[in-house]
């Protein structure tokens, strides 16, 4: 069992049991440094975080300690893109092409905006192989999407778009507001926020910075081992032509400016919960209205499930969120969504408790959808609602 780990910040007393299940992911999975926080009607129940923000263990996790938190960084895209349908400058119905000319080649001309915030679009990966390099060059990755074949019927089946998703949806994004998506985001709604959140991470925050740990590659007989030959067409030709990251790619300031709205947002699970917090409140937030009700309801209405070409489990997609399925329990109530980041960060909305949570770590583990460390304190947490 590892060292007992002091827990920090603020936990209201009837959800002390959450600090207590928090604190066990140091000492049974041994979680190096974290940060677990929740949201109800908007206020923090809990704000909590704990460990290292480092491999060595030399530097404590602090209040503003933040972290990569990979595909977690989806549902701050997808908010960018919910902001501009509910101002009526995004029709859910359009072709992308509609927003962007050059997409309308390959057989891509029916392939409609709810496709690729669905991702349904049939666009999953690159035709052309990738590098870590190559996603900082935004008008290179966006060339190469307008200029390929959808692999499958637009709207038919769903299959991750693990690294396309941002670049497709922040291009159009762009280009109806003339703004990165990293910028709207910022602008939009972290400022007014006040939410230490960042899709492109500017030098002055580098310090506060924790370093990823990457988890060890399975091998065959251990848990979450797979078999090349088992994997599937589309999901074997997604993993050959994405880029293979390391832990080292995510400490470079190249990595950090970069705006790859799939994968490279930086944040802690106090600015994720807060910023999920809009939609549990129903789109407004501290006085602002970022959102109304309708669009919401639009988001979480469901566009396909069946188990996902590319992540081989059942996914039950709304327009960029998982919901809630027989498969993917995530909470009890059934207005319920959420997303994960690679390694095991989590950011949930819960409509009917109008509750959000988000977990956000350091130690990367195995697997996507399940993470005991979050788990645990979610469970804790809807004991004590």
């Amino acid at each position: 069992m590892a060292d007992i780990v002091e827990i920090n910040g603020y936990c209201d007393q009837r959800f002390s049991n959450v600090r207590d299940a928090f604190a066990r992911a140091f000492e049974v999975e041994g979680d190096v440094g974290a940060s677990f926080a929740a949201t109800v009607d908007g206020e923090f129940v809990v704000d909590i975080w704990g460990g290292f923000a480092d491999v060595a263990r030399t530097r404590p996790w602090k209040k503003d300690t933040i972290v990569n938190v990979w595909s977690t960084t989806k549902v701050m895209t997808a908010l960018c893109a919910l902001m501009l349908v509910d101002r009526g400058q995004l029709d859910l119905d359009a072709p992308v092409s509609q927003y962007w000319p050059e997409f309308a080649q390959a057989g891509k001309e029916k392939i409609l905006v709810r496709h690729i915030l669905s991702h349904t679009s049939g666009l999953a990966g690159f035709e052309e192989t990738v590098t870590v390099e190559d996603l900082y060059n935004w008008d290179y990755m966006v060339g190469l999407l307008a200029a390929q074949k959808p692999w499958w019927e637009p709207g038919t089946k769903s299959g991750y778009h693990s690294i396309t998703f941002g670049y497709l949806v922040g291009e159009v994004v762009r280009r109806i507001t003339g703004r990165t998506l990293g910028t709207f985001f910022r602008e939009e709604v972290a400022v007014p926020l006040g939410a230490d959140f960042h899709i492109g991470l500017g030098t002055e925050h580098d310090t506060h910075v924790a370093e990823l740990i990457w988890p060890p590659t399975p091998q065959p007989g251990e848990p979450g081992y797979v078999n090349p030959e088992d994997v599937p067409e589309i999901a074997r030709k997604v993993a050959n032509v994405n880029p293979t990251f390391q832990a080292t790619d995510t400490n470079q300031r190249a990595w950090r400016a970069a705006e790859i709205p799939s994968v490279n947002g930086h944040g802690n699970a106090h600015s994720v919960a807060q910023v999920a917090a809009i939609i549990a409140c129903g789109g407004e937030l501290d006085g602002v209205r970022f959102l109304s009700m309708p669009t919401i309801e639009k988001a979480i209405e469901e566009q396909c499930y069946m188990t996902d070409l590319v992540l081989q489990v059942p996914i039950r997609w709304g327009l960029g969120f998982g919901l809630n399925a027989v498969e993917t329990p995530i909470v009890p109530n059934p207005r319920a969504f959420f997303w994960y980041g690679a390694g095991g960060s989590v950011v949930v909305v819960d409509l009917d408790a109008r509750v959000s949570f988000s977990y956000v770590m350091n130690r990367m583990g195995a697997g996507l959808i399940g993470d005991k460390r979050s788990v645990r304190p979610a469970r804790a947490l809807y004991a004590s609602l």
